[in-house]
């Protein structure tokens, strides 16, 4: 077994005194790994590709808050429809409009992040501040999805102020939307192993990390 469960507890305890909430980033780990976050009362677990979490999904324990980090493709919105906790990654009007459509069918509303666009690489997926007002716009007519914040990824380099100021500028959004649009936004997902700590200060309410918690990934297996 490769989790760290004393880093779990230790950063767990520091992200609760700030009033973050964890998602455990348990993307290419087996059912075994999360299963002993779990013991220890981790609930939030984020996942990137759509099979593997309908399969994890299905095998684990049912109060697992199941959260999709990675870039979804609308063709695929059906599969974890049903039971996702909060999309993270909506990029674009069309995914939006998808997952209330898919949302609609399976009488539910659907918690989603949409991501912004911040960092220096252009491989990195989000909106620009135009397609975010639009996406704002369009949710009034969207009633069977819910927009509880905004999400985005740092550029990954070893300039520690570049990164900083990235995430201060999602802040900024993060605000200007709130006052934009009179409702309060409760979530700014920001941060992740390398750069969590940082991401906090600038205003971060909800961190990804996994290689801390699960050691490193073993990509060849998927």
């Amino acid at each position: 077994m490769s989790v760290q469960k004393e880093v779990y507890i230790k950063i767990k305890s520091e992200l609760d005194q700030e009033n973050v909430v964890l998602v455990a980033v348990s993307k290419t780990k087996p059912n075994e790994d999360i299963e002993e976050l779990y013991q220890l009362g981790q609930r939030a677990f984020g996942e990137n590709y759509v099979q593997e979490l309908v399969d994890k999904h299905a095998a684990l324990p049912k109060d697992i808050q199941w959260h999709f980090i990675g870039h979804l493709q609308s063709n695929k919105v059906k599969y974890i429809a049903p039971f996702v906790h909060l999309i993270h990654g909506v990029d674009s009007l069309k995914l939006l409009t998808e997952i209330n459509k898919q949302a609609q069918k399976n009488g539910r509303v659907i918690a989603c992040l949409l991501q912004i666009h911040i960092a220096k690489e252009e491989t990195k997926f989000g909106m620009d501040l135009t397609e975010l007002e639009e996406a704002v716009d369009a949710s009034i007519h969207l009633p069977f999805i819910s927009i509880k914040g905004l999400m985005g990824m740092a550029s990954f380099s070893d300039d520690k102020d570049q990164v900083r100021n990235e995430f201060r500028m999602l802040h900024q959004y993060f605000i200007n939307m709130q006052s934009n649009l009179g409702d309060p936004l409760s979530i700014l997902s920001m941060g992740m192993s390398g750069d969590y700590q940082m991401a906090i200060e600038e205003g971060s309410t909800m961190v990804r990390i996994g290689s801390l918690l699960f050691g490193a990934r073993n990509y060849a297996n998927n």
